[in-house]
């Protein structure tokens, strides 16, 4: 993370106090939500209420329908404009978002104003006071610890529905388990939530098992734009808008082609750059299969993630340009490395 001398990290209980003694919040994730940004803030916003005071999620980006099992029954819509015009917050939480950019028109909307982020990223940049895990697997599970602590506060269990949102954001992030990132703590967690009722195999089914056509259309087309550098070592997806509106995908549709470019047998990084709209500002996605640190590479770009995973948004004059400047960083680091 960037240091910022104006925002200051909070210990555990400093954090879980804030939790505790505001009646009304706002929590914040970021946009393009996955699993892990859904699960933890609607974990938050179910336990705030489980204690009887309100609370709301918001995002730039409405939650993606595969994702809509985590929110079902808790808000229809995340928009800020579907908040209750009389819901004043005393207290403003974000969870999974690394960086300011990352909240997009939320940041503008709500900064100065956000008196938490909670996170487990090692890069980005800080815009309010923290309670950071670098070494979690995910915010879920920075969370589970603080929600236990709000639990103990007011003298109740966690929620059935609480540990399966957690769950959900700790599965989400380490993909059902199979990533580096799952700690020894997730595993525990996840074994925690078994004993108390989740159903995880319902959860994992929803998160891994289930795909649209679209989406499986859109990997496809992927597949035949994908390209190879550094001896295979690196693979590269573009997906222009053009390509877009040709198959007529969503947002949404897109989210599963970096695990096509990371699929490959002897690719170390993979990258996948999608431009969502006509403007000439592309989303870039970056996985590592080996201690190639991709988090470095967005950072440089205004985002943040982990060693191992990481995103940024890049404003190019084409997707080819954007593609370029990634690749030459990469290829620099390859290069620095074997030195």
């Amino acid at each position: 993370m960037t240091d910022a001398p104006a925002f200051f990290e909070l210990s555990s209980a400093e954090a879980t106090a804030l939790l505790c003694e505001r009646q009304k919040y706002l929590v914040l994730f970021h946009v393009h939500p996955d699993g892990d940004a859904v699960g933890s803030a609607f974990a938050l916003a179910n336990m705030i209420k489980a204690t009887g005071r309100e609370a709301y999620c918001v995002c730039a980006d409405e939650v993606p329908e595969r994702l809509h099992f985590a929110s079902k029954d808790l808000q229809e819509s995340v928009l800020a404009s579907s908040i209750p015009e009389d819901f004043v917050p005393d207290a403003i939480v974000s969870v999974d978002t690394a960086s300011p950019s990352q909240l997009g028109e939320l940041y503008e909307i709500y900064k100065d104003k956000i008196d938490l982020m909670i996170d487990h990223h090692g890069k980005g940049t800080y815009y309010a006071n923290y309670f950071v895990s670098p070494t979690s697997s995910a915010c879920g599970e920075v969370l589970y610890g603080l929600l236990e602590g709000v639990a103990a506060r007011f003298e109740i269990e966690l929620p059935l529905r609480v540990r399966e949102l957690i769950y959900t954001a700790i599965s989400a992030d380490t993909g059902c388990f199979r990533y580096n990132n799952a700690t020894p703590r997730a595993h525990k967690i996840a074994a925690d939530m078994l004993e108390c009722g989740v159903d995880t195999s319902d959860i994992n089914h929803k998160l891994f098992g289930i795909k649209t056509l679209k989406q499986m259309q859109v990997e496809h087309a992927g597949f035949e734009r994908m390209n190879f550098y550094a001896d295979g070592r690196i693979a590269v997806i573009t997906f222009p808008y053009s390509l877009k509106e040709q198959y007529g995908a969503t947002d949404e549709n897109l989210e599963t082609l970096i695990d096509v470019a990371r699929s490959v047998k002897g690719v170390e990084v993979a990258a996948v750059i999608k431009q969502f709209s006509p403007e000439n500002k592309f989303r870039v996605s970056m996985r590592s299969s080996s201690d190639f640190d991709v988090s470095e590479i967005c950072a440089h770009y205004g985002g943040g993630g982990h060693a191992r995973a990481a995103g940024c948004t890049m404003s190019c004059d084409s997707i080819l340009t954007a593609e370029m400047a990634i690749i030459s960083v990469v290829e620099m680091k390859f290069a620095e490395n074997e030195i």
